[in-house]
C-alpha cells in the first residue's frame, strides 16, 4: 500500500479480466467495475498516529459508486440461470446508486430498465437515472427504500413475466461480488495488514461479503458494522436495521460491534472532508469516516492498526444539498 500521497492504485487492475482479447484496443464499459483504488487519509484523524485510516474510493467505478459490483453480479446471476432473457425489463427499489448502475449496464447490454425510487432522493440521482433512459416510480420519501420496495413487489405480482427483479436485498449474488471482489482487494492493497474493516449496512452486501472473506483470510480481523441513528435520516442507502424491513441478506452475527452515525455529524464531516484532505465525498462517506474515528477512540495508543472503510460515492449526487451553504 502507498505511504505517500493519497491514491493506491490497485495491484490487480492489470489482471482483472484475462478473458479480454488482447487483439482489441481498451476495455469495455463493465470491465471497469470493480479494482477501485484505496485512498489514504492524511489529515482529518492526525490526532491518531498508531492508525492508518484508508477507504475504497468506489467513484471510481463507471457508475460512480460501490453499487457497480452487485448490480453488474446480480445482472450476471440472472443471465446465467436463464431468469434474465431478451425482451424482459430489470426492476428493483432502490435509494439512487444501485438504480444508476442497473441503468448503466442495462444501457450497455440493451436491457430496459424500471426503478422504484423514494422522492427523497437526490435530484441529482434522478437526473442520471433519466438520462440513462431508465423508467422511474417515484414513491413516498418518508417512507424511503422500505415503500419502493413494497411499490417493487406490487408491480411485479402484478406482471411476472415482463420483468426480471434481481431484489438486491435478497440476492445472495450482491454480497458475492464482495466476497469475491471488494475484500480481495483490500487484502491485496494492504498486503494482509489490514486489522479493521469498517462499514455501513444498507442492502448489507457490502459488510456482509467482505466481512465473510476477511474473517476467512485472517479471523483476528475486527468488523464493524455501522447504521444511521434512527429511521428518519439523511444517510442515503443506510438502513436503520430495527425499525427497516430487514434484508434477507442481512446476518448480524458477523459484525465484531456495531455503531450508528448521527447525519448532523456526517454532514459536518463532509465539509471537513473537502477542506482537510481535498476530498468531496457523500455524507454516507463521511458517516462512514465517523465510524472509524469512533473505533479508533478504543484503540490503545501503543496498538497499530490498519482501518479500512468504504467510501461508497462522492460529493457529484448531493451538491445541491442545502448542508453546504454554510461552508
Amino acid at each position: 500500500m502507498a505511504t505517500t500521497g493519497h491514491i493506491a492504485a490497485s495491484p490487480r487492475e492489470s489482471k482483472a479480466h484475462e478473458a479480454a482479447q488482447p487483439s482489441k484496443a481498451g476495455q469495455s464499459l463493465l470491465d471497469r467495475i470493480g479494482n477501485t483504488p484505496l485512498v489514504r487519509l492524511n489529515r482529518v484523524a492526525q490526532e491518531f498516529p498508531n492508525v492508518e485510516f484508508c477507504a475504497k474510493a468506489e467513484w471510481f467505478n463507471p457508475g460512480g459508486s460501490v453499487k457497480d459490483r452487485p448490480a453488474l453480479s446480480m445482472i450476471q446471476a440472472g443471465l446465467a440461470s436463464g431468469a434474465l432473457l431478451p425482451g424482459k425489463t430489470i426492476i428493483d427499489a432502490t435509494s439512487g446508486n444501485t438504480g444508476i448502475a442497473y441503468a448503466m449496464i442495462g444501457a450497455a447490454l440493451g436491457y430496459p430498465v424500471e426503478l422504484c425510487l423514494p422522492d427523497s432522493a437526490s435530484q441529482e440521482r434522478k437526473r442520471i437515472l433519466a438520462a440513462l433512459g431508465a423508467e422511474l416510480v417515484i414513491t413516498a420519501g418518508d417512507e424511503g427504500t422500505d415503500g419502493a420496495i413494497r411499490k417493487v413487489r406490487e408491480i411485479v405480482e402484478q406482471n411476472p413475466e415482463k420483468y426480471f427483479y434481481p431484489d438486491q436485498y435478497s440476492n445472495p449474488a450482491n454480497w458475492q461480488a464482495h466476497y469475491h471482489g471488494t475484500a480481495e482487494e483490500i487484502w491485496e492493497q494492504t498486503r494482509g495488514r489490514i486489522t479493521h474493516f469498517v462499514a455501513a449496512l444498507g442492502t448489507s452486501g457490502t459488510f456482509v461479503g467482505t466481512t465473510r472473506r476477511l474473517k476467512e483470510l485472517n479471523s483476528k480481523i475486527r468488523c464493524i458494522s455501522l447504521q444511521p441513528d434512527g429511521p428518519w435520516n439523511g444517510l442515503e442507502g443506510w438502513k436503520h436495521m430495527p425499525t427497516a424491513l430487514r434484508p434477507a441478506i442481512y446476518d448480524d452475527t458477523l459484525a465484531d460491534q456495531n455503531l450508528e452515525i448521527s447525519t448532523e455529524e456526517s454532514y459536518d464531516m463532509v465539509k471537513r472532508m473537502a477542506r482537510q484532505e481535498g476530498l468531496l465525498v457523500s455524507p454516507s462517506a463521511a458517516a462512514a469516516l465517523i465510524g472509524c474515528i469512533n473505533v479508533a477512540n478504543k484503540i490503545p495508543p501503543g496498538e497499530h492498526a490498519v482501518m479500512v472503510t468504504i467510501f461508497a460515492d462522492n460529493a457529484s449526487k448531493y451538491l445541491s444539498e442545502r448542508f453546504w451553504e454554510d461552508i
